[in-house]
């Protein structure tokens, strides 16, 4: 055996399973000729306890055991150990067996011959071969491991090539580096990744790095690449990785960000430059100078204030020169050690003068021994007065009283305060939707031109600010897209929205002369400007609050004054017992204080076809004289319009078109200022026109015209009422007999619907939920017209009351008024009306103190086509008052029982409906029926004893 084996068996333990002759031959000479640990095992189980817990290097195991079979083994042990050899030997093998056995995990299989010391050598040789390969193959996978602890450090991107320079494998370090799918990028050349393909210089020391682990050499290089918030730098290391032969096999690139490290020997040496960086760009300057005055150092920044440069400092002489004489006192500072915040003023190169705090050090620095420190307060100084003429503007705002003076006064401080003098204020006109130049200064005309009316839209300059809420600062306006007047001579150009007020408009011929102070400033000004904009705005609305509550206070006052005369007119007419009477009151109600001047009331004379004066009050110098009153629509007296409309007519100002009628100059020259004149009108019958003239114009607002309006109707149901009254007490009468085409008529549309004649004789009552009329049916059955009333809508309820087939009495009930009831609010008494399919007739009473045209007139304007056929006059029975006293005793209650019984002939001979009939009808007790009847009986009777009228008269009456 060669010694070169020995090494490796003499340092293995072997497990021998089974109990053939060559298994203990085999075990035999291993113990011979090695220094191996070689354990002799019999069965399965023996075999897996002797590897359960122990370092083995390698299991020979027979194929026939005791309690199973080697591939039995085999599968077994692999369940636990993967790696551990495995050599299986039969002297009774097949292919089959050595086709399981591999299939199983076996390492090597056996082919057992006799004699077995023939082939011991290759046995052996065989089993030392085996565990050299089992231990190269764990060497390899430490290695691996080692490998992959070294590839996944999260300290270094790590890249894996194959010897031609493709990827292979990348570390998650690696992959955050560079947004992208890794996985499409495998097989790629090193240099041209995505990781350096940006950069030409990285790419190039990525080839080069390359080459060199090609050659067996190990590179390194930094690189910079592009990261998502800063650059990164990235330091590279790359080697080479070769087999047991030396061969190359792959390369491994190591790249470690040193960005940290960069950063710190960069700032190393930035701060080298700080102090000069600091000096040079600081806006405070230091000098420093000898006892004399001489300068020692001049800070590089001094051309900051000074507009010198270091060296034409120098050249100007002593600091007395840059600072003046005797700027601190010398033994002040001597005593205090510094002198701070000395204010003083200097000139710079281009002759402007700046404002200076300079502190005063003693020091030791070189020659030195006086340093200087100047800080430049112009612009604070210049703040300073700004604010100060900002409060003299404020209280100058407190005294505006409107809005164009705020503007003013904008405009005027303008170049005070912001040291500008082109400026203009816009102020918005909501009605319009316009911004209109209230103010301007005549620079801001010379530079920009005339200051158009700009539309609130957002689309210029001045509009957008406004709209937007935004202040605009521009440093050369002509850069804004929204500039609507390219020709403007304006360069710096400001415009700060005034609220809602407007926007104030601010420029220089100068670009960019807005810096932090202006801007501050101009805010200042453009917020004091819109809380005085705000304040007027307030106290406009309060004065406006105050000029409406005194206004409602002067109608609260009218309106009682108006209310207080409208009750004593009222008061009046209930105790007026005539028309004349009626008018004069009111005439004189009317003027009776110092709110009218002159009144009167006239009515329509149809012979003249004009307004006939009949009473009148107050102060005329002669105006009814000298007019007349022709009723037309217009271009007439307001007496003649309001009968020709019957609507109140107005005339508010008679000063007004003076030439288009002669009447105004004739109530001009009587200082009548304003009429009014009003229809009298009630239930469709005008009895005349009130008109009313006052000393001013405008005296009848619409309160006034409302109340005097529903004056004018009391006034005609008052002359209603009268009429009515006389008709009582007037013994002489006109019977006026009618032929009527009233489709709309509520009899006309019964007897159409049920083909009757309806006949009304006087039966009609006013209750609580409508008018019950009786009416008298022939030509149908009372059931048919009772249907017939059921299906009209101006008819609410219908009863029947006597009657059958060929006619009868019924009662209905509408809730509108009936025409019964509207002529007796004018006094005239509807006897009768008879009604068929084709024609309605009515007679009417008519009495003397009424007009027949009037009672005419309201049955045409009613129906419409009316033709009056006949007309007597006559005298009516005395009786007439005697009626109207036993009638002002009945109730109602005990009327709607008499009228039933009475038309259901009840008081007929023979009798046409018993008391009982005529009870169920009310739907009352027969005992109530009977004390009703008997009541109203007692009523009448005593009547007729107390007046001594004979009981045949009366009843001849009826």
């Amino acid at each position: 055996m060669n010694s070169s084996t020995k090494p490796v068996l003499d340092t293995s333990r072997i497990v021998v399973v089974g109990d053939t002759d060559w298994t203990t031959v085999v075990a035999e000479s291993l113990r011979e000729q090695t220094n191996a640990s070689v354990s002799v095992v019999r069965t399965l189980a023996a075999a897996h306890d002797a590897v359960v817990g122990t370092n083995v290097d390698c299991i020979i195991t027979e194929y026939d055991l005791q309690d199973a079979t080697g591939i039995d083994l085999v599968e077994t042990i692999r369940k636990r150990n993967a790696t551990v050899p495995i050599m299986l030997g039969s002297a009774n093998g097949s292919e089959t067996i050595a086709s399981e056995a591999i299939k199983a995990g076996i390492t090597d299989y056996i082919a057992v011959r006799e004699p077995v010391e023939e082939f011991l050598d290759d046995v052996i040789g065989r089993i030392e071969q085996s565990i050299r390969t089992a231990q190269r193959t764990t060497m390899q996978r430490e290695r691996a491991r080692q490998f992959d602890a070294i590839f996944h450090d999260t300290r270094a991107a790590t890249w894996v090539l194959n010897p031609d320079g493709t990827l292979v494998r990348v570390n998650e370090t690696a992959r955050e580096m560079a947004n992208i799918d890794v996985d499409e990028v495998i097989g790629d050349v090193f240099w041209t990744l995505p990781w350096w393909a940006t950069e030409s210089d990285a790419s190039a020391d990525m080839h080069r790095l390359v080459d060199a682990a090609r050659s067996g050499e190990f590179g390194h290089a930094v690189v910079t690449r592009d990261g998502v918030t800063s650059d990164h730098v990235i330091e590279l290391s790359v080697q080479p990785v070769t087999d047991e032969h030396g061969s190359l096999v792959s390369i491994v690139v190591d790249g470690v960000d040193i960005s940290d490290r960069v950063d710190l020997e960069r700032e190393l040496r930035r701060s080298e430059e700080l102090h000069r960086v600091t000096l040079n760009n600081m806006t405070d300057t230091v000098l420093i100078t000898d006892e004399d005055g001489d300068y020692t150092y001049v800070c590089p920044n001094v051309h900051f204030i000074f507009g010198y440069t270091a060296g034409e400092i120098q050249d100007l002489g002593t600091i007395e020169e840059l600072l003046g004489d005797d700027l601190f006192d010398r033994e002040e500072l001597a005593e205090n050690g510094v002198l701070k915040n000395i204010e003083c003023t200097a000139t710079d190169k281009a002759g402007r003068e700046h404002t200076l705090l300079v502190n005063v050090r003693e020091v030791s620095i070189q020659d030195g021994e006086l340093l200087y420190s100047c800080r430049d307060i112009t612009k604070r100084k210049q703040r300073e007065q700004a604010l100060a003429t900002l409060q003299e503007t404020a209280r100058d705002f407190l005294y505006a009283e409107t809005h164009q003076e705020i503007a003013q006064h904008v405009v005027d401080d303008t170049q005070e305060v912001l040291g500008l003098d082109a400026s203009a204020v816009y102020l918005f006109d909501a009605d319009d939707n316009h911004l209109q130049p209230a103010a301007h200064s005549q620079a801001m005309r010379d530079a920009h031109g005339p200051l158009p009316t700009v539309h609130a839209n957002g689309q210029d300059l001045t509009s957008y600010s406004f709209v937007e809420d935004e202040p605009l600062f521009f440093g050369d306006i002509h850069d804004a897209d929204r500039l609507k007047n390219p020709a403007t001579g304006l360069r710096s150009a400001a415009y700060i929205p005034l609220g809602n007020h407007g926007v104030f408009f601010v420029g220089s011929t100068e670009v960019g002369v807005f810096d932090d102070v202006t801007k501050e400033l101009a805010d200042l000004l453009a917020a004091t400007a819109e809380a005085a904009l705000d304040r007027v705005s307030r106290e406009s609305r309060l004065r406006e609050q105050d000029r409406e509550l005194q206004q409602q206070n002067d109608q609260l006052t009218t309106l009682n004054r108006i209310n207080e005369t409208i009750r004593e007119i009222d008061q009046a007419l209930l105790r007026a017992e005539t028309r004349e009477e009626i008018d004069h009151t009111v005439c004189e109600r009317l003027t009776a204080g110092d709110r009218f001047q002159f009144a009167w009331v006239g009515t329509v004379d149809e012979t003249t076809d004009a307004v006939t004066p009949q009473a009148w009050a107050g102060v005329d110098h002669g105006y009814l004289d000298s007019q007349s009153f022709p009723i037309q629509p217009k271009h007439v007296e307001p007496a003649g319009q309001a009968a020709a409309t019957g609507e109140v007519t107005l005339v508010s100002n008679v000063a007004a078109d003076l030439r288009d009628a002669s009447w105004r100059k004739d109530a001009l020259a009587r200082d009548f200022l304003s009429v009014l004149s009003i229809p009298l009108v009630y239930n469709d019958l005008t009895y005349g026109v009130l008109t009313v003239y006052a000393e001013t114009p405008d005296a009848f607002d619409e309160t006034v015209r409302t109340v005097l309006g529903e004056l004018g109707e009391t006034i005609a149901a008052a002359i209603s009422a009268s009429e009515r009254k006389r008709a009582l007490l007037t013994t002489s009468l006109t019977r006026a007999e009618y032929t009527v085409d009233a489709p709309a008529f509520v009899l006309s549309q019964l007897a159409a619907a049920a083909e009757c004649t309806i006949i009304y004789e006087g039966g009609v009552q006013q209750t609580a939920d409508g008018n019950h009329v009786f009416v008298t049916v022939e030509n149908a059955s009372v059931e048919a017209v009772v249907d017939a009333a059921g299906e009209l809508v101006v008819i609410d309820d219908v009863e029947r009351i006597r009657g059958g087939e060929t006619g009868g009495v019924i009662r209905l009930r509408l809730s509108q008024p009936f025409l019964a009831t509207e002529l007796a609010d004018h006094g005239a008494i509807l006897r009768t009306a008879t009604v068929s399919p084709q024609a309605t007739s009515l007679v009417v009473d008519v009495p003397g103190s009424v007009d027949t045209r009037h009672i005419t007139q309201f049955i045409t304007d009613r129906y419409g086509e009316v033709a009056l056929t006949s007309k007597q006059t006559r005298e009516q029975a005395s009786e007439h008052g005697f009626y109207a006293s036993v009638l002002d005793q009945v109730t109602d209650r005990q009327l709607e029982v008499l009228e039933t019984a009475y038309y259901s002939g009840f008081f007929e001979t023979p009798r046409q409906a018993t008391g009982e009939d005529v009870a169920d009808s009310l739907g009352i007790s027969p005992q109530a029926f009977y004390q009703h009847i008997r009541s109203v009986q007692g009523k009448l009777f005593a009547a007729l004893v107390d007046d001594h009228v004979p009981v045949a008269s009366a009843h001849g009456d009826r």
